[in-house]
């Protein structure tokens, strides 16, 4: 159920945009997320995923998939994966059922208690959309959706159901044996704060 990351550079998430932006910005630039959960009360910045790989679990509450796939299937990368190289994030993307699974505290209790304890963001709607922003953005197909970004943020694997767990390993071992050129997790680090990451 894989999807290839396209190349057309009109239609393709995967392309930096024309200010430079790469994909994995989306999820930090401002209105794109309502809110975050599981982060202490903080918004997460594109320089606490600086030089790291990142997964990001597209999913919502009452997706049978997502609760018996795609959400377990995060929460092993996170126990089994350093933080220091792989950040595993939710992207709570609801495109049905909102007065029941659209609220922050619904999802808080939901993470509770499943114990999903990685960092969720809550996709910002649009009066009038159906669907969220970064699902749109992103073109996810549905949930569960799993996008892996490399460690300079570009879009590199975008899958929609259930992922097989050795072909997910396959893409993050040649993410983890090759690191993006040019990048490491201290040089990114170094140009990335709090405003954003300057290239």
């Amino acid at each position: 159920m894989s999807k290839p990351v396209i190349s057309d550079r009109a239609t393709d998430p995967s392309a930096p945009s024309a200010d430079g932006l790469t994909a994995i910005d989306a999820l930090f630039e401002s209105g794109n997320v309502a809110a975050w959960v599981n982060t202490r009360g903080q918004r997460l910045a594109r320089a606490d995923v600086a030089g790291k790989i990142v997964v990001v679990e597209a999913f919502q509450m009452l997706c049978p998939g997502c609760v018996l796939h795609g959400l377990p299937q995060a929460a092993r990368l996170a126990q089994q994966f350093p933080a220091a190289e792989l950040a595993v994030l939710g992207l709570h993307t609801v495109f049905e059922h909102h007065d029941v699974q659209g609220t922050e505290a619904a999802l808080a209790a939901f993470l509770g208690e499943y114990r999903y304890t990685f960092p969720v963001a809550i996709d910002a709607r649009d009066a009038g959309e159906r669907l969220p922003r970064l699902m749109r953005r992103w073109q996810l197909e549905g949930t569960p959706s799993l996008l892996v970004f490399d460690q300079v943020g570009r879009l590199v694997d975008r899958s929609f159901g259930h992922v097989d767990d050795l072909r997910l390993g396959v893409v993050l071992g040649g993410l983890l044996a090759a690191p993006a050129e040019n990048t490491t997790a201290s040089t990114a680090a170094a140009r990335c704060d709090d405003a954003g990451c300057r290239v």
